[in-house]
């Protein structure tokens, strides 16, 4: 699907595109001919992406927790190529471990990063999609989305915040041709999920999420999670009785309080303060 998929001429702008998932979203956009910005807190990483992948790429400073900075992104890319055609909301951290050892800064930043800065991205790209009457929203959440992570609290109320924020938005777009779509992927090998485990999933690798992109930009859907089976099995097991359910999740849902290597992911959570 990636390799037939033709992008040439669209506008697509990529939140936290300068490393792992982001990256290769960004990769795979434009070798499939897309104009395609990545926007990242490190703008000189952004810069130097977008100057070693092939294709017509832009490299902006971008930090999705403030109004002006997003603003000016998008503004950046539109001024550059013209109207965005897709908006991929990319851009995420996580904290991993008891829910009572956590940093309250380490709440505060991925509810800032990965909720809010994900509203923004809708709030300031969508209403100009409406006025045209095309456009496409893709926001990469997290399988923690639909499951309950032990270890991953603070993570897990972002995506499930950003899968409900977007069901609702979603409703009032209805009728409008705005399409928004979730991609909802498990582990994925990136510097956000070293030293953490993967459950009874395998792990994923960045171009499996970028692949998934690609593929919902040219077959919109709402909801996709990776692998495919996660959101039908999660759907079935919430229809069991309770003990049931939860032993289940349990089998199939990393512990990551039990499992995480808090060495592998020292330097990664250094941004977060210290462990109380």
């Amino acid at each position: 699907m990636t390799r037939q998929a033709n992008l040439t001429g669209k506008v697509v702008a990529v939140t936290g595109g300068a490393n792992g998932i982001g990256l290769e979203i960004a990769r795979l956009l434009a070798m499939a001919g897309a104009k395609t910005a990545i926007g990242d807190r490190d703008g000189e990483a952004a810069r130097n992406a977008a100057g070693e992948l092939g294709g017509i790429l832009l490299g902006v400073d971008l930090d999705v927790t403030d109004p002006d900075s997003f603003a000016n992104f998008l503004t950046t890319v539109e001024t550059a190529w013209g109207p965005i055609d897709v908006l991929v909301n990319n851009a995420g951290v996580m904290w991993v471990g008891p829910f009572d050892a956590e940093p309250d800064a380490a709440a505060e930043r991925q509810i800032a990063v990965n909720l809010l800065g994900v509203i923004r991205g809708v709030k300031l790209a969508a209403p100009a999609m409406v006025a045209r009457g095309s456009g496409h929203i893709i926001t990469i959440a997290s399988a923690a989305s639909l499951l309950t992570t032990p270890g991953e609290a603070s993570y897990a109320a972002s995506k499930q915040g950003v899968l409900g924020y977007l069901k609702a938005v979603r409703a009032e777009l209805r009728g409008i041709p705005v399409k928004l779509s979730v991609i909802m992927p498990a582990v994925v090998d990136t510097e956000l999920a070293a030293g953490t485990g993967t459950g009874a999933a395998k792990m994923l690798q960045p171009a499996d999420v970028a692949a998934a992109v690609l593929r919902t930009i040219a077959r919109p859907r709402f909801e996709v999670t990776i692998p495919g089976y996660i959101g039908p099995l999660t759907r079935a097991v919430n229809v069991l009785p309770e003990r049931m359910r939860e032993a289940l999740f349990r089998r199939l849902v990393p512990d990551q309080v039990r499992q995480v290597d808090r060495e592998v992911r020292a330097k990664y959570e250094a941004q977060f303060g210290e462990h109380r």
